[in-house]
């Protein structure tokens, strides 16, 4: 059986998450999976699907998102109410995360369905791609921040354990050529989280679904084109690097 790995672009079209100048989140964030899609694709060990492409959400999903509302609500509903209990239990104990922007709510019900979507069919890992940003007075102004994060599942979190091994693995590749983000909260690099979804929140996404959610750099530090098409192409490559080292081992 080969295994099964879904790329997700962050954002889209719609809501394209940072921006320097005309610089879009999403079609950095596209760009780079595309290159990730190209490399993996190749290794006939892998089944890799991606989330969009140029034309927006891939037919599969497209058709999943709109035939399966009803059922990503429900699944949504359902698995908070498991985690409130769990709260309420002592069974789960909540924690400082590092701040994000909190997903509106149709971005949530896509999130929450691509969850529902790799538990249905398998998914072995999911690979959120993004590219970081903070709070600054104009989307034309180049920020401080610098270097790059690889978010994964906190412990509590039935994913959490072979997720903080890919996510590892995925780590030590980037860093032999980019630096760390320089941001307080995300000191180190690699970072714990309980509430994003595309990590599998409220225990969403089953034990066996790793998912790493990965700031590549912040937006304002790929303005010129030709380093930020450099950039992409080396990205992609110790990423697959990454995925590929990690699930050799587990296969071996």
């Amino acid at each position: 059986m080969p295994i099964k790995i879904l790329l997700v672009p962050g954002h889209d079209d719609e809501v394209w998450g940072a921006q320097y100048g005309n610089l879009k989140e999403a079609d950095m964030n596209l760009s780079l999976a595309t290159e990730l899609y190209n490399i993996l694709k190749k290794d006939g060990r892998l089944k890799v699907y991606i989330t969009r492409d140029e034309a927006g959400y891939t037919k599969e999903f497209e058709d999943y998102f709109a035939s399966h509302q009803d059922d990503i609500s429900d699944f949504i509903e359902t698995s908070k109410a498991k985690r409130e209990e769990q709260i309420a239990n002592g069974d789960f104990i909540q924690k400082e995360n590092t701040p994000h922007i909190n997903a509106s709510e149709e971005v949530a019900l896509k999130l929450y369905g691509m969850n529902k979507w790799a538990n249905e069919n398998q998914v072995d890992a999911m690979i959120h791609i993004h590219f970081n940003d903070y709070p600054r007075h104009s989307k034309w102004t180049r920020g401080k921040y610098k270097g790059f994060a690889v978010y994964m599942p906190e412990d509590q979190m039935v994913n959490s354990s072979s997720s903080q091994e890919l996510a590892e693995n995925i780590f030590l590749q980037l860093k032999k050529k980019y630096i760390t983000s320089t941001y307080e909260e995300e000191k180190g690099g690699l970072i714990q989280d309980q509430n994003l979804i595309a990590l599998g929140s409220n225990n969403t996404l089953l034990a066996s679904v790793r998912s790493v959610l990965i700031e590549y750099g912040y937006i304002y530090r790929f303005r010129n084109k030709s380093s930020r098409l450099q950039a992409y192409e080396t990205m992609a490559e110790l990423t697959a690097l990454g995925i590929k080292n990690y699930f050799l081992e587990v296969k071996e």
